[in-house]
């Protein structure tokens, strides 16, 4: 039989057996490095018992204890600022010269970026698992059922996977990881505090407001909040849905155009 003669995996098939290969890969590499793992996984935490011990006493939001207000908006918060970990990771390995190597080899373009986007969606869960963990430590409760929870939990990981992207075009656009990380984490810090994560949106100024209203992680801490705890969520959800998929529509294909470019 000769060489022609052997079947090759369609594009597809190729594509899913190079993102795992990726992926795991970045899983092994995240075992060698646990200290990131620590801090990904400090951070909501810090936020948690920060909010609640310190701030919470002075925040009041009617009918809610202010933890069951809180913890939804520290899930979506927790996979915002993943970005920075996925800035620093693109970066690094653009920086080390090991997607230089990957370039050479018959791998799948987009499976690089897709193995990393998943593997920080794998590591968003365990972030997400913990915070879960210290939420009902201090008092957190689930109200409206395990089944609407299991939706609001797999919501903010689908738009963690969306996030995501935005810090694959800044690690691919930034050489230098810290500063990579750095403007990931500048990326994060105002789209989360314009939000309805820590207060209610009608207790801010009024042009503020306006902002918060439309920000993609409002939609999305109120569709976790309404699901978590009872009360309309159709709205809110349908907006996160819409916001997680627009922004895979123009992340995704807009990070392979600059991983092809930056290998000319």
């Amino acid at each position: 039989m000769t060489d022609d003669a052997v079947p090759r995996p369609s594009a597809l098939t190729a594509l899913v057996g190079d993102t795992w290969v990726m992926t795991r890969r970045n899983l092994r590499r995240q075992f060698r490095i646990p200290s990131q793992l620590v801090y990904t996984t400090a951070l909501p935490v810090m936020w948690v018992l920060l909010f609640v011990y310190v701030f919470g006493g002075a925040i009041q939001v009617p009918g809610v204890k202010y933890i069951d207000f809180l913890l939804p908006g520290i899930l979506v918060l927790t996979v915002a600022f993943g970005i920075a970990n996925t800035a620093l990771g693109l970066s690094d390995d653009l920086a080390s010269g090991v997607l230089d190597r990957f370039r050479s080899q018959p791998v799948s373009r987009p499976a690089l970026l897709l193995g990393r986007a998943l593997f920080d969606s794998i590591r968003n869960v365990i972030a997400l698992l913990i915070a879960l963990g210290v939420g009902f430590a201090v008092g957190f409760r689930f109200h409206n059922g395990l089944p609407a929870a299991l939706a609001a939990f797999g919501l903010t990981v689908a738009l963690g996977f969306a996030l995501s992207w935005f810090g694959v075009l800044l690690g691919l656009a930034i050489p230098d990881p810290e500063a990579a990380q750095t403007a990931g984490t500048l990326l994060a810090i105002p789209v989360i505090f314009a939000s309805s994560t820590f207060v209610p949106v009608q207790s801010m100024p009024g042009w503020l407001q306006a902002v918060a209203s439309n920000n993609p992680v409002t939609h999305a801490v109120d569709a976790a909040r309404a699901l978590m705890l009872g009360g309309p969520a159709t709205t809110a959800v349908l907006s996160t849905l819409a916001w997680t998929v627009g922004i895979v529509l123009v992340g995704l294909p807009a990070a392979v155009v600059r991983y092809r470019r930056a290998a000319h």
